[in-house]
């Protein structure tokens, strides 16, 4: 999957908001897949993918029409962007896993980049 920008989640979170919250997680988990699946394609055949697009998160959820943006006091939307971050860390460390990458984590003793 391409990198993950502020605008990728923007449009996870809203496509979210159409889905009943029991529904929520493997909308989103498919929606990960699917990002996945058409950066892997966009890769391999130097086309974008049909159906889910250029392999980001906002080409994936903009297959379905997306509702308007709604302010970040709306309690639904602030809880589809913490589902949306969630399932992304637990996609990430799943990668990882599976690559037998190990995570980094900022110890004690390092620098912050750029430091």
């Amino acid at each position: 999957m391409r990198p993950i920008l502020h605008g990728d989640v923007v449009a996870a979170a809203r496509l979210l908001m159409e889905i009943a919250p029991w529904d929520r997680p493997g909308v989103i988990v498919a929606l990960l897949t699917r990002a996945d699946a058409a950066d892997r394609y966009r890769k391999r055949t130097g086309r974008v993918h049909p159906f889910w697009g250029n392999g980001s998160l906002l080409a994936a959820a903009s297959v379905r029409r997306l509702r308007p943006e709604p302010f970040l006091d709306d309690p639904d939307y602030c809880q589809c962007f913490v589902e949306v971050f969630e399932a992304l860390v637990r996609w990430r460390a799943e990668r990882c896993a599976l690559s037998g990458r190990r995570r980094r984590r900022w110890g004690p003793s390092d620098q912050a980049p750029g430091a």
